[in-house]
């Protein structure tokens, strides 16, 4: 029971709605109807049909509507069955109890009658038509029976796939289901592609440029391509391209391409070059063959072969005997257009075969014929695994012996000075990048530096680290001759290394002479008067390592962290070496070159490498304190000096 204000509202609207419908939808009367209209109607205020018909049968379908030309529209189409009741039609036109006469009066023969038909589409309200029509029984092709047909354009909520609900005023009585086909059903049809807008999709082309290798893309009037994707053959699985040209090797006549634009659901697709005899070569030059052992169910051999290539072919594949010519094997012959043809990850396709009984041999093949191609394809070998097993194991020993060699070359010299090593007494860590002190003897002369100089070069180019007293000039001055020293022997206990002493006739006097001072300064308890000595440049540092040595032999490490070297042509024993340096290692140079470097790379082990000291020095300068920085041996300024040894434990 509805209100009085929505009752008004609602015949409004229903009046709008007809005039609406009348243009759109569309009522076909057949035999015994005429003056059939149709119009909306409300759900709501739908009441049931009180005029004597009722609807016996429902047959809704699908239907495209297409008119002059113009785009087609989905339409709703309705075939309905109706029945009249005459006792009712005449009571209800106010006839009731006239005689027969009176009942063939022309109103009451004709009366005015309306159905009324609603369809309902998934989550949409029911949408209504009424129909109403003027009956002419005596027209009927059957008693009180008619048929019309409905034809609704654009039904609301109605789409492709859509499922449909039709039924009548009453939905309890007569109620059908309608199933709208697919788009993809729809557009299957060429003739509809044109004509249905959801069909239409870019038109592609595609221009072969031969002189530039290449293929390029085109769609309608502009080049305006949103998304293309290429595919072999129809069924292929399609990889996105990325709209540039595409090169003429990829192109082949199964190749397919489909295009479609963001905005729309549906894709064209289109095989441009499945006529294009001169780019069958194309899919001939990407053929793969590749042949291997397999083993059957009763553990006999069988020969498996696999094509690739980027179309399905047409041919045969046949095992052979390798002998001049590979001579086939009779009763063999397979079809490449049987069974089934698969696509790889790489978008080539694919078939794979046996060859049942064969006697696996050195000389197994396989032949290949493609339909088109004038020349057979192979032979495609069996390669045998065991003789390829034993051929590997000959490459690996060979290799290993080859490794062999070369390692022993590398190490040859490293061979050399162990046995050296073991020779004196056990093998020791080798350190290449040890740190050398190369210090230079008192009052040298020009010859002598040089030769200090080039000593230094030559252990810097047999990658040693080396400081040479005369290269320091400079920090010396700035530091102290002691303190230098001293960061020497620091960097020597971090790297390791040695302290070289270059001896000339001058230095071994210069030695003697302090060793006997020395003796004289500790009887008399460190008195330093009456000692003092003109030194050269060098004299200070010279004087201390004297002070070291000492040390070094009085804790017995004689030799751990010096050496000595002497660049005179007449040798030099070790009794005729001052007292101070005996038992110090001594070398010649240049005959004793190799064995100076072998030392200074090898190194030593001594007793006393667990416990490390360190010697404070007492420095006095008189006659205007430290040197000038002006460098050169002739023109340093003369200064005093002397030092003794106190040693600490650190």
């Amino acid at each position: 029971m509805f209100l009085p204000g929505w009752s008004i509202w609602c015949g409004l609207l229903t009046l709008r709605m007809s005039a609406w419908g009348l243009d759109s939808d569309e009522v076909n009367c057949l035999q015994g109807l005429s003056n059939c209209t149709i119009q909306n109607e409300m759900p709501l205020i739908v009441a049931e049909n009180n005029n004597g018909v009722s609807v016996q049968n429902l047959t809704p379908h699908f239907k495209l509507c297409c008119k002059d030309g113009a785009l087609c529209a989905l339409c709703l189409e309705i075939d309905t069955e109706i029945h009249f009741s005459p006792d009712k039609d005449m009571e209800d036109e106010g006839h009731s109890g006239h005689d027969e006469e009176d009942y063939s009066d022309e109103t009451v023969r004709n009366p005015k009658a309306s159905v009324i038909l609603c369809y309902t589409a998934a989550s949409t309200m029911p949408t209504c038509k009424k129909v109403e029509f003027t009956v002419n029984h005596a027209a009927l092709t059957q008693k009180n029976r008619a048929k019309f047909s409905v034809v609704i354009h654009k039904p609301a909520g109605v789409s492709f796939s859509s499922h449909v609900i039709v039924h009548s005023s009453n939905p309890s009585q007569l109620c059908r289901k309608v199933v709208f086909p697919s788009l993809d059903e729809v557009c299957a049809s060429e003739k509809q592609q044109g004509r249905v807008e959801q069909c239409r999709v870019p038109i592609l082309s595609t221009v072969i440029n031969q002189e530039m290798e290449w293929v390029e893309l085109f769609s309608g009037s502009n080049n305006n391509l949103t998304s293309v994707c290429i595919q072999y053959e129809h069924n292929g699985r399609c990889q996105t391209w990325n709209r540039k040209p595409i090169p003429l090797y990829d192109v082949t006549p199964c190749m397919c391409l489909q295009v479609w634009n963001e905005d729309e659901q549906r894709r064209s697709l289109s095989c441009p070059f499945t006529n294009t005899d001169f780019l069958q070569r194309n899919v001939w030059q990407n053929v793969s063959v590749s042949v291997s052992q397999g083993q059957m169910s009763n553990y006999h051999t069988m020969l498996q072969w696999n094509l690739s290539a980027p179309c399905r072919l047409e041919g045969e594949v046949w095992p052979c005997r390798k002998e001049n010519t590979c001579r086939e094997m009779e009763g063999f012959r397979q079809q490449l257009a049987n069974g089934t043809w698969r696509q790889n990850h790489e978008g080539l396709w694919e078939k794979t075969g046996v060859f049942e009984e064969i006697k696996l041999q050195l000389s197994t093949c396989v032949m290949v014929k493609v339909k088109g191609m004038g020349d057979e394809l192979g032979p495609f070998c069996f390669k045998n695994t065991i003789r390829w097993r034993w051929s590997l194991l000959v490459v690996g020993v060979m290799l290993l012996v080859c490794l062999t060699v070369l390692l022993f070359y590398l190490l040859h010299d490293f061979v050399k000075k162990g046995a050296w090593s073991w020779h004196h007494g056990g093998f020791v860590k080798i350190d290449r990048k040890s740190h050398v002190v190369l210090l230079s003897p008192p009052d040298m002369d020009d010859r002598v530096s040089e030769s200090v100089c080039r000593l230094g070069s030559q252990l810097c180019n047999h990658g040693f680290s080396v400081s040479v007293d005369q290269w320091s000039r400079k920090e010396q001055c700035t530091l102290g001759p002691l303190p230098w020293l001293h960061s020497q022997l620091l960097e020597l206990k971090s790297r390791g290394g040695r302290v070289v002493l270059v001896l000339t006739r001058k230095a071994l006097e210069r030695a003697e002479e302090w060793t006997h001072r020395n003796k004289e300064v500790i009887k008399t308890n460190g008195d330093d008067k009456g000692l003092p000595q003109i030194c050269s440049p060098y004299s200070d540092v010279f004087s201390a390592s004297m002070c070291l040595v000492q040390a070094d032999k009085q804790l017995g490490r004689s030799g751990e962290r010096f050496l000595l070297v002497t660049l005179d042509s007449h040798p030099i024993s070790d009794r005729s070496l001052p007292e101070l340096l005996q038992g110090l290692p001594l070398f010649q140079l240049p005959s004793q070159t190799g064995a100076l470097l072998a030392e200074l790379t090898v190194g030593r082990t001594g007793r006393g490498s667990g416990g490390r000291t360190w010697t404070r020095w007492r420095w006095s300068v008189s006659h205007g304190g430290r040197a000038k920085t002006k460098e050169g041996p002739d023109q340093q300024k003369a200064s005093y000096c002397k030092c003794a040894g106190v040693e600490e434990t650190l």
